[in-house]
């Protein structure tokens, strides 16, 4: 089990910033994706190779979260054999918030920058800026053995066109512990309920409105809220007045794993949003503690490798992204990050090297698992009718400024 100490996978929490959001509105001649109408992205006719290329440039130049191209903590394979197999020689820039990832990939990429580990909450910023072009998922091999869900979630896949190829994933599970509550909890209202005051936490991040407008649409139909991303005014407002009756109950807000953990063991908290990842080493040091997705579903995020709108080396890139997408690969990195690859093979292959471990992070889940997630996406301005009367997230970022202080 990972140490504590700032999981790279938590790096994801770091956020968009503002000002670059607020042009993130997908106007224009509109296409389906998903549920929602989108804007055309501007690379959207950059067509991608046909074949999986047999040969590299001799370098590749990664953005990624500290410790996705880790040389160091994966068993094997290696990053280094990817390098030795490929002739493929890996430069790596750490980014801790999405924002660092925009920014570095500003200009697509500026001839410097091959791919990003993009999380959902900026993908889109980096599809409607033109930063990401088109990738053909079909030459990837074990493209084919992905979660259905994965070959085409709506925050890389707009129109039938991948801007990228999923990676690893995982929801966001309400977390208790089991001296308070010995039955689970139905419902994310524990979270809301002032007889929990001064035992809940949550994480520290705007996009958590999107687990507020969840819970929202399922205990206030009324409101209309079909997306947890896609809120109109009147939705955001009620969204925003739920997260402010929840602040003088809320112990704190955490920014990483390691500060939820310690909240947990130390009995500050009792309930709170987490992540598979936490309940698992809480109950691996011996606490009462039990996970759940209650009845109104959860959220969820999802990471996609991305390749730059002038990527120098694109055949290290492709490469690279049909060397991350392999079964073994695949588990390695999620028992080392504690997240859940999208490659249904990865499970057997992450059973050989921890026992119980495939279900423990989901990565056995049927495809109705999904139904009840919604994962991660940039809330932009463009709501499901194509009209603009949504919030984009840096209203949302401002929000939260006033929520949390």
């Amino acid at each position: 089990m990972r140490s504590t100490e700032a999981p790279a996978v938590w790096v994801r929490l770091g956020t968009l910033g503002a000002a670059a959001l607020i042009a993130v509105t997908a106007c224009g001649s509109n296409v389906t994706t998903g549920a929602s109408t989108a804007a055309q992205p501007p690379t959207y006719n950059i067509k991608p190779p046909t074949t999986m290329p047999t040969t590299g440039e001799g370098a590749l130049s990664l953005i990624d979260l500290p410790g996705y191209v880790d040389r160091t903590d994966w068993q094997t394979p290696s990053v280094a054999s990817f390098e030795s197999q490929t002739g493929c020689k890996i430069s790596v820039q750490d980014a801790n918030t999405s924002d660092e990832m925009v920014t570095l990939m500003k200009d697509g990429g500026g001839g410097q920058y091959d791919m990003v580990s993009a999380s959902g909450v900026a993908d889109l910023q980096l599809i409607y800026d033109g930063d990401v072009k088109p990738m053909n998922a079909d030459i990837i091999p074990d493209f084919k053995s992905f979660q259905t869900y994965f070959k085409a979630p709506p925050y890389n896949t707009i129109g039938g066109i991948h801007y990228g190829i999923s990676l690893q994933w995982g929801p966001n599970t309400l977390l208790y512990n089991t001296t308070k509550f010995p039955t689970a909890p139905t419902s994310w209202s524990v979270l809301y309920d002032p007889a929990n005051s001064g035992l809940i936490t949550v994480p520290d991040n705007a996009i958590q409105i999107a687990d507020a407008a969840l819970y929202l649409s399922k205990s206030k139909p009324s409101l209309g809220i079909k997306d947890p991303y896609e809120l109109t005014k009147s939705q955001f407002d009620a969204t925003v007045a739920l997260l402010h009756q929840q602040r003088p109950l809320i112990k704190k807000y955490w920014p990483d794993a390691g500060t939820e953990i310690g909240l947990f063991q130390n009995k500050d908290v009792y309930v709170g949003a987490a992540w598979p990842y936490q309940t698992i080493y809480l109950k691996a040091n011996g606490g009462p503690f039990a996970d759940t997705i209650p009845s109104e579903g959860a959220t969820g995020w999802g990471d996609t490798w991305m390749l730059a709108t002038k990527a120098p080396h694109p055949n290290c890139a492709y490469l690279w992204t049909a060397w991350v997408s392999t079964p073994q690969v695949q588990a390695e990195q999620a028992l080392s990050f504690g997240e859940t690859p999208v490659n249904t093979k990865a499970c057997a292959e992450m059973e050989k090297l921890q026992a119980g471990s495939c279900a423990q992070y989901h990565a056995d889940a049927p495809g109705t698992y999904f139904d009840t997630i919604k994962f991660w996406k940039t809330p932009i301005a463009t709501c499901a009718d194509g009209s603009q009367n949504c919030i984009p997230y840096a209203k949302w970022q401002e929000a939260w400024t006033t929520i949390t202080a």
